[in-house]
């Protein structure tokens, strides 16, 4: 078959950047109820990290009037990929410019994606270094484990929604170099869901349909756990500290991973999620289609999809 790889400049999802109503109370929820450790703060923004982060962040918490997202990025592979990148960005009109970067990463190309969402690519990067009580016993992890709350492993995946999933499926494979490994197709034909990867993972991106036909908006962000079983302590320790569990622990059909969303208190959707060892090792896999008689099985296990996860 033929390949599908498509581009070597993207390396990976690297932060995300939410926005709180409620920083004080946000930031409460992520550092001590997820086990996330605090690296740093610049003007309304605290930056943030999962145990097993390699990077100065994975999440900068931002106060806002408004929750949702402010941006999301991706790393190069290297300075030549992060300027071939920008050019074919620029090109397909997208481009909003250069910035001289952010606490903890160097200068950033800001775009936006096809369907309005605000996203940066760098290479530059601060590789996280633990203070001395934060200095692991094996030195090939990040960071001592926190043992605190969920005790987050890392940054997983972004999931967005979008007002048109082609076009943004389009985007990701032709102006980012990403590829598709799994979509829903509807029995119109048209594309309901997409999951995207630029490395082995399974997927760096979710999308799917906008149910209210807005444009740009975010749906949640994905922090990796180790096992099922601490996705499963990990609603216990939601349950003990009044958080409000949305839907799961379950197994997703689709990339069947383990799942288990949550809102923090600025109002941003979290999922908590354990991937299993699949990857996506053959150069030449081929996306699995959904079709939506399957979809309205619900989930892996028969559990349906509740209405407020479309919003």
């Amino acid at each position: 078959m033929k390949s599908t790889l498509r581009s070597f400049d993207i390396a990976h999802l690297a932060h995300v950047e939410l926005l709180t109503p409620k920083p004080v109370e946000s930031l409460h929820f992520f550092v001590d109820v997820m086990g996330m450790t605090e690296s740093g703060r610049r003007g309304e923004s605290v930056y943030l990290r999962g145990w097993d982060d390699y990077e100065h962040h994975t999440l900068k918490l931002t106060a806002s009037n408004v929750a949702g997202m402010g941006h999301f990025a991706f790393r190069a592979t290297s300075p030549e990929a992060l300027q071939h990148r920008v050019g074919i960005i620029e090109q397909a009109g997208y481009g909003k410019g250069w910035t001289d970067g952010d606490l903890g990463h160097g200068p950033a190309y800001a775009f936006t994606t096809s369907d309005g969402h605000h996203m940066e690519i760098y290479y530059e990067t601060e590789w996280y270094q633990p203070p001395p009580e934060l200095t692991p016993s094996l030195k090939n992890q990040a960071m001592r484990f926190p043992a605190r709350g969920v005790n987050v492993r890392r940054l997983d995946h972004l999931n967005l929604l979008a007002s048109d999933v082609t076009a943004l499926r389009v985007f990701f494979e032709d102006v980012l170099g990403l590829r598709v490994t799994e979509k829903i197709v509807l029995d119109s034909g048209a594309e309901a869901g997409v999951w995207v990867t630029s490395n082995n993972k399974t997927y760096d991106v979710a999308f799917t349909a906008d149910h209210y036909g807005a444009v740009g908006r975010f749906h949640h962000v994905t922090y990796a756990l180790d096992s099922r079983e601490e996705v499963l302590r990990a609603a216990d320790i939601f349950l003990e500290n009044g958080v409000h569990i949305e839907t799961g622990p379950h197994k997703h059909a689709i990339q069947q991973t383990f799942f288990l969303y949550v809102y923090e208190p600025g109002g941003n959707r979290v999922e908590v999620d354990n991937a299993g060892a699949r990857l996506m090792l053959a150069p030449d896999w081929q996306p699995v289609v959904w079709t939506e008689i399957e979809r309205k099985k619900g989930q892996a296990w028969g559990l349906k999809t509740i209405e407020s996860f479309h919003t």
